[in-house]
């Protein structure tokens, strides 16, 4: 690698693949010098945007000395093929998600990443949110008690994954736990820890053989469950996301698939008071109860709190969701490239997130069409 530029080659130029490249290129000393894909239209528009010169089959591309580190912007069932063939290559990898399609895949990647001593991340920004710092540290310090049960609830809109996308193949995409599914185990994971699925469901269309419905229950350590649905059936405009976190006397209420606006419910102490404010410093406090003298005493779980308020702590209206998308595709990209060119430099996001994220979500899949075999 050139030691002022980290050069950049892409496979698949899609309209993701467009928006994140926008992101990468604004970090200074990346360049995009390469690209690769068979939609000959779309990647020479793409060429255009970017200036690359040519747009050249995977082979050549993998070939070239110029080229540093691969991004791989494909279908779910390429990025295993891709990611082996670039990483012993001796390119550098990111990989949209799925970092594979199955555990064994995924396994087989990592090793050879590690061997050649290459970058292999898949692309699972949540972790570069400021909203997942905050909660974790929420989490881990115990503000409103212990963590007791959560769900993530995704009405996902399908206008613009027609009858015959890939996204419908299960062959092709892996199914939507693998798909999509990755992205919220391993935001749980980054909470709460490695967690293990105990149930799990899908259903397809009356008269359809279209998977549009999946479900799955999470057990994590200390034996709090989690709940996931994913519906991909929505109209665009009615597309959306709610995640909540219930804890022993409060609860955290995050919307939108990359969270940007939280709502906080809790019955809590001035010292608590003072510490959701500093979690979330940007959030309106509002106290719809106020409590003195005996009053300030309650129970739950056979626990005995004091409470001094009970409040609303609402934040994050300011956000465009695109806008904090961006924001964290280019903070993952940041950071990738920094261990990049400081092997000394501890990454937020490694290969190990990519696959264990794809362990649950298999297990998931696994468990949800077990019925039908």
């Amino acid at each position: 690698m050139s030691e002022s530029e980290l050069r950049v080659g892409v496979i698949g130029c899609g309209g993701f693949g467009l928006f994140a490249l926008q992101q990468y290129v604004q970090v200074p000393g990346v360049k995009l010098v390469g690209m690769v894909d068979p939609h000959s239209a779309a990647a020479i528009a793409f060429a255009k945007r970017f200036g690359v010169e040519e747009v050249q089959g995977l082979d050549a591309l993998l070939n070239r000395a110029d080229i540093d580190l691969v991004y791989i912007a494909t279908p779910p069932f390429l990025h295993y093929e891709q990611g082996l063939r670039a990483v012993q290559a001796g390119k550098h990898v990111i990989c949209e998600k799925p970092m594979a399609m199955s555990v064994a895949q995924a396994d087989e990647l990592v090793a050879a990443a590690r061997q050649h001593d290459r970058l292999l991340v898949a692309n699972l920004m949540q972790r570069y949110n400021p909203l997942f710092d905050a909660v974790k540290s929420l989490i881990d310090e115990g503000v409103l008690g212990e963590f007791l049960h959560g769900y993530f609830e995704n009405y996902a809109t399908d206008e613009g994954l027609g009858p015959e996308h890939w996204f419908w193949d299960r062959a092709k995409s892996g199914g939507i736990f693998i798909e999509h599914g990755v992205h919220f185990f391993d935001l749980f994971a980054g909470w709460l820890g490695e967690g293990q699925v105990v149930a799990a469901q899908a259903e397809t269309r009356p008269a359809s053989a279209v998977e549009d419905q999946v479900q799955a229950t999470v057990r994590y350590p200390g034996g709090a469950l989690v709940n996931f649905y994913h519906g991909f059936h929505q109209p665009g405009r009615l597309d959306r996301q709610e995640l909540r976190l219930v804890f022993e006397h409060g609860d955290v209420t995050l919307h939108e698939w990359i969270p940007t606006r939280f709502r906080i419910h809790a019955a809590v102490s001035e010292e608590q008071t003072k510490r959701l404010t500093e979690l979330f410093p940007n959030g309106r406090l509002r106290a719809a109860q106020t409590y003195g003298g005996p009053q300030r005493q309650c129970r739950g779980r056979f626990k005995e709190l004091d409470v001094y308020q009970l409040v609303e702590l609402n934040g994050g209206d300011e956000h465009i969701k695109l806008h904090l998308y961006g924001d964290l595709v280019r903070a993952l990209f940041e950071d990738q490239v920094a261990w990049v060119r400081d092997r000394g430099h501890t990454r937020r996001l490694t290969e190990k997130n990519g696959r264990d994220s794809v362990v649950l979500a298999e297990r998931a899949d696994r468990l949800a069409h077990e019925l039908e075999n």
